[in-house]
């Protein structure tokens, strides 16, 4: 009797984990439950169009300028306009073939965002984990720490050697989406306020 119900037992915490991946830890004051359907939710979004700015600190500089974000499935457009007095840059494409084309000075191939980053403008972005973050959601292929607002949507995220504060969201349609993020990592110090959401659901 005693075996069977440590046997019971296992099964009930199993199950009751199985709602995250092994590579979240959960803290904060939100609930659980309600976190698991907001990231549901939220995991449907695969294309958007956001606008706002962006703020860069770096060791050798600083500055701020534009953003706009156009994002199909796996296909993305991103536009930063003045930040570090570096013009305008776009990067376009998705993993594996990315453009980057930088004002007055050319156009640049890679298999990833973040190596072109790097070599062209010293950043070392998280653009992949981007993809992710910037819904409010923890990427999933690594592991994460997340803090749970009263709300139950992401207050905090450490992860891949960053630290992500959420300080706002807001509604857009039937989804709640960050409006400030701040990111710290990597000797960069990153801040991103989002004026317009504009998500959709291309998949069926």
């Amino acid at each position: 009797m005693k075996r069977t119900l440590l046997w019971l037992s296992a099964v009930l915490l199993l199950g009751g984990c199985s709602a995250f991946t092994p590579r979240e830890a959960l803290d904060g004051q939100g609930e659980a439950s309600a976190w698991r359907s907001h990231k549901a939710s939220v995991s449907d979004i695969d294309a958007w169009q956001i606008s706002g700015k962006v703020g860069i600190r770096a060791p050798q500089d600083s500055g701020s300028g534009t953003l706009f974000w156009l994002q199909r499935q796996q296909y993305h457009d991103i536009r930063l306009s003045g930040p570090l007095g570096r013009g305008a840059a776009r990067l376009t494409g998705r993993e594996g073939e990315v453009l980057l084309e930088v004002a007055n000075q050319g156009r640049y191939q890679a298999a990833s965002a973040e190596d072109l980053l790097e070599q062209q403008l010293g950043w070392r972005l998280p653009v992949s984990h981007l993809l992710w973050w910037v819904r409010g959601l923890p990427a999933p292929d690594s592991r994460s720490r997340l803090t749970l607002d009263r709300d139950s949507r992401l207050a905090h995220l450490e992860q891949d050697g960053w630290d992500i504060d959420y300080s706002q969201y807001s509604r857009h349609g039937d989804y709640w989406l960050p409006g400030r993020l701040r990111l710290s990592g990597h000797d960069l110090d990153i801040t991103l306020v989002i004026k317009e959401w504009l998500p959709r659901r291309l998949a069926p």
